[in-house]
């Protein structure tokens, strides 16, 4: 078991970030085999871009950094906040010095790391440099073009989880993460890692959603903050896993199909450049349907700083929970 040690100035610490390099590097793993296995939809478009990269870059040096168990910390620096951008990431890995990439180079060794093509970038002095621009072309030509929906999954997730520490508490919030999370006695229990006892003496902690982690991913080591990956909200529906939403005829019937979708997407606060990346909709289609749900009582919005959200009022709730 892997038990966080939680003090009153963790809390006060504990923040949220997102991170593109990670969420790469994920999709990478998933690519070789070495963690879940992609959905048939996106192994079918996916695959293919990926072997032709292996070929054409030099991305198996990326990949012949990576264990069964984690990969290096320098292909995925820690992220700084809600705004982090694969840009900041790439412009952090292709700035590692020389003396921090050698030694996982180094540890390198498996049957992927002994091509003469491959033990030629991970020996060479720009390693570093190197590998980023294999992830960068990666990063183009396998991930961006779905980053702006699975980013908005993500930026969801944040406010769905701001606001059950802000109305049930910081305990509920971390249980919501994981069934096998808990809250016991001033600690963050998890119960299928192992790691024993961890302090966070007065750091906090680092969460951070995730698009395609498995289930939940943890760091415990230096560069990092102390740091839980977790699976965001929603993400079942892109990886495949179930329908996006339940297809309730009658509600279609009634208010169409987009405000529909919409209204059944509303299951936590979210505000309209949000529902327009995740649900691939024109932000100012988005707008008028909301409008319209909230002129008929379905909706309400309020500010939440710089961002306006909606929320279904009891009426839309209920609306919704007869078609289910």
């Amino acid at each position: 078991m892997l038990r966080f040690e939680v003090s009153v100035d963790d809390l006060l610490r504990s923040r949220f970030a997102l991170s593109p390099a990670l969420d790469l590097c994920l999709l990478l793993r998933s690519l070789a085999g070495l963690d879940r296995p992609l959905p048939p939809a996106w192994a079918g478009r996916l695959v293919p871009v990926f072997e032709r990269l292996r070929r054409e870059t030099e991305l198996d040096a990326f990949l012949a950094l990576q264990t069964p168990e984690d990969g290096p910390d320098f292909v995925a620096p820690p992220p700084r906040g809600l705004g982090q951008t694969w840009a900041d990431d790439l412009a952090s890995i292709r700035a590692t010095p020389p003396e921090t990439a050698r030694p996982a180079c180094a540890a390198a060794t498996g049957p992927a790391a002994r091509h003469p093509r491959v033990r030629a970038v991970l020996d060479s002095p720009d390693a570093a440099s190197r590998i980023a621009g294999a992830m960068d072309r990666a990063w183009h030509e396998l991930l961006a073009a779905d980053w702006p929906q699975l980013r908005a999954v993500c930026e969801r997730d944040v406010v769905h989880r701001v606001g059950v520490i802000g109305e049930h508490g910081w305990a509920a919030a971390v249980e919501g993460l994981h069934p096998g999370i808990v809250w016991r006695a001033g600690g963050i229990e998890i119960d299928f890692f192992r790691g024993g006892t961890v302090r966070l003496s007065g750091d906090g902690l680092l969460l951070i959603p995730s698009a395609v982690v498995g289930h939940v991913a943890a760091h415990l080591d230096d560069p990092w903050p102390r740091t839980l990956v977790y699976r965001a909200r929603g993400t079942a529906a892109l990886w495949g896993e179930q329908e996006a939403a339940p297809r309730p005829d009658a509600l279609t019937a009634l208010v169409g199909r987009a405000r529909a979708r919409l209204l059944l997407a509303l299951d936590a606060p979210a505000s309209t450049s949000h529902l327009a990346r995740s649900l691939a909709m024109a932000p100012g289609a988005v707008g008028d349907h909301l409008a319209v749900l909230r002129g008929a009582g379905l909706l309400v919005r309020a500010r939440s700083g710089r961002s306006v959200l909606y929320r279904r009022t009891p009426l839309g709730e209920a609306l919704v929970a007869g078609t289910g």
